[in-house]
């Protein structure tokens, strides 16, 4: 088995196939709770407050300490982009846009991350720059749809989101910095903090219906979420981030994927080519 395997890149994969996951069951869970932004907090909440839960008994019980400085003030800005950002996407995948919004929102939330990465750590080398490029075509591929039948509104939501999610994944790096349990935990509240803010802010905003369905999903979506966010620290601390956000920000495809076995999506065939290309630039990277 090549020595990559073993290295930051499976990690990487590994946390975009559970976002992807995630990504598909919080879609659906604001889809069912009503659609709109009061719906997507209320989602996004729900999840990070199960999540937080289990994360927090688990920091208990093995003794990590609670992080100080900057390691916590990291961990809880990751937490308001990640929250605000979430929220935005789900929003659009609620609206039935899983096509050019996940694909903006993948390319932008894998070059914040290089370019910073760029910056602290020089250049990765002309094989992984390849790779990077080729990572974002697949991106796009994989997941663009009809850019003429997404709503303005839908795509500023996409953009917002997809700058968030790089940002988020830079703040993520520096406070994992610390650990890995402790670095999901402090993001967390930072998130629940920023949603139950904004739905103060935003009182009687839509319809919201939290069933035994919902609640179903906000379930899934917390465990494959949570679980993502821990490979991707895992990643960051084996390797270079430029690395793991790249290859995590192929999420789309498991997304898609998801979407075409649940609810009769058939990937078309450009996002066949695409995750073929993907498949290109994995080795690209990762060898």
């Amino acid at each position: 088995m090549p020595d990559w395997f073993a290295g930051n890149a499976l990690l990487g994969l590994g946390a975009a196939g559970l976002w992807g996951v995630g990504d598909f069951s919080g879609g659906m869970g604001v889809k069912f709770a009503g659609g709109g932004v009061g719906a997507a907090l209320r989602v996004v909440l729900l999840s990070h407050l199960t999540s937080f839960s289990v994360l927090l008994v688990v920091a208990l019980a093995l003794g990590d300490p609670f992080p100080h400085g900057r390691l916590l003030a990291w961990g809880l800005a990751a937490g308001v982009a990640g929250g605000t950002s979430l929220s935005a996407f789900y929003v659009a995948l609620s609206r039935g846009a899983m096509g050019a919004s996940a694909a903006v929102s993948g390319v932008l939330a894998a070059a914040i991350p290089a370019i910073v990465a760029m910056v602290a750590d020089g250049a990765p080398g002309w094989r992984k720059g390849v790779g990077f490029f080729v990572a974002g075509v697949a991106i796009w591929m994989i997941a663009a749809g009809d850019a003429a039948h997404e709503q303005a509104s839908t795509m500023w939501l996409a953009i917002g989101a997809g700058a968030g999610f790089g940002l988020y994944f830079v703040a993520l790096k520096y406070a994992g910095a610390g650990g890995v349990i402790w670095p999901m935990a402090t993001a967390r509240i930072g998130s629940i903090s920023t949603c139950t803010l904004i739905l103060l802010a935003l009182r009687g905003a839509g319809t919201v219906k939290i069933t035994r369905r919902v609640a179903g999903w906000v379930s899934v979506t917390a465990m494959f979420d949570t679980s993502g966010n821990m490979l991707f620290v895992a990643a960051t601390r084996a390797g270079r981030l430029d690395v793991a956000a790249v290859l995590a920000s192929l999420y789309p495809a498991s997304t898609i994927l998801l979407a075409a076995w649940m609810i009769k999506e058939r990937p078309t065939k450009r996002q066949g080519w695409g995750m073929a290309v993907a498949g290109v630039a994995v080795v690209l990277i990762a060898v």
